[in-house]
């Protein structure tokens, strides 16, 4: 992802109590059970360093398809519907060619009452092109972060379904092509959800209520405020998951201020009408905008932060399920 160029990206874009109701008993008791089911912060690092040992994850690569079926086969093993999207696609507005995306889905609890969308993107970046030494610019990069994190904490998530309540269908969608964009052309990048995006049809398949998406969510003592585009046309989406961050402690880390304006993956999400967030670093205190690692050779497992892969995911945990 980058930050957005111009304003043309967001037009892209205890005991029941007397007189308890049965539904308020019911949505007290997921509470609770919700309380009681936390991210693994060793677990979701190891999903990193599973991923980050395949080597750079860049469609055609070994290590992307070792990639798709990793992904595959953890969601299978947690009890998810997997189905793949697998086609050719080419931006429209854009010189960029057709290119192969395969784009994951894990379904859990199918035809629940509620119905949510996570989603994270698993390719790796092709080129180091912020490594201040230009040599170094055709080299892949790891990915730790700009990658692996979002797909480690879904797939932490995806373990813990099986003690989650059962009346939230969750979706998780893992989008392929995101990261080998040029920075002259916004249509170049996010093309897994661009696809995914020109493939929904309303009028076959359910519509989640709303999206949340995570990238770049590893980093050493990240801090996520308000994405601006998230803020801006899915402010509802944003208040729930920022009040579920306050409630569990997190409050100084997904402070209440509006951070960049970034030509993501939830921009292709909110044109299909779905209000979709963004949950990304992109204020860091040192940089003023992403992760010193963004695509650099430093995106490595050595600055993954555990403690903040367990955060993001347990603030995703409580906001879908209380």
């Amino acid at each position: 992802m980058i930050l957005a160029a111009g304003a043309m990206m967001a037009s892209a874009c205890g005991g029941k109590q007397s007189g308890q109701s049965a539904s308020q008993e019911v949505a007290e008791q997921a509470s609770r059970n919700v309380q009681a089911v936390e991210v693994d912060a060793d677990s979701v690092y190891a999903r990193v360093a599973e991923q980050v040992a395949m080597g750079p994850r860049v469609p055609g690569t070994p290590g992307h398809e070792r990639c798709i079926g990793y992904i595959t086969r953890r969601l299978s093993e947690a009890g998810a519907e997997v189905t793949v999207q697998d086609t050719l696609f080419a931006p429209a507005g854009s010189d960029v060619k057709a290119q192969r995306v395969r784009n994951i889905t894990g379904r859990f609890n199918a035809g629940a009452p509620r119905h949510v969308l996570l989603l994270a993107h698993y390719d790796t970046r092709p080129w180091a092109d912020r490594e201040s030494d230009e040599k170094l610019h055709n080299t892949p990069i790891d990915g730790a972060n700009d990658g692996a994190s979002g797909v480690a904490v879904l797939l932490e998530i995806a373990r813990l379904m099986k003690q989650m309540p059962s009346d939230v269908e969750v979706e998780m969608l893992f989008v392929d092509a995101e990261d080998a964009g040029t920075y002259d052309d916004d249509f170049s990048w996010c093309i897994g959800s661009q696809a995914w995006a020109d493939a929904f049809d309303p009028t076959a398949r359910r519509v989640p209520e709303y999206a949340i998406l995570l990238d770049m969510v590893g980093g050493r003592n990240a801090v996520f405020p308000r994405e601006y585009f998230s803020e801006r046309y899915a402010r509802g989406v944003n208040n729930l998951v920022w009040e579920a961050a306050r409630r569990a402690g997190y409050g100084d880390r997904f402070p209440n201020e509006i951070g960049g304006a970034l030509n993501d993956d939830h921009i292709h999400i909110m044109r299909m009408g779905i209000p979709a967030i963004d949950i990304v670093e992109s204020a860091n205190s040192a940089t003023g905008s992403f992760n010193p690692t963004w695509h650099t050779l430093d995106d490595t497992i050595d600055n993954i932060d555990r403690a903040t892969l367990k955060m993001v995911g347990d603030v995703v945990i409580n906001t879908i399920f209380q």
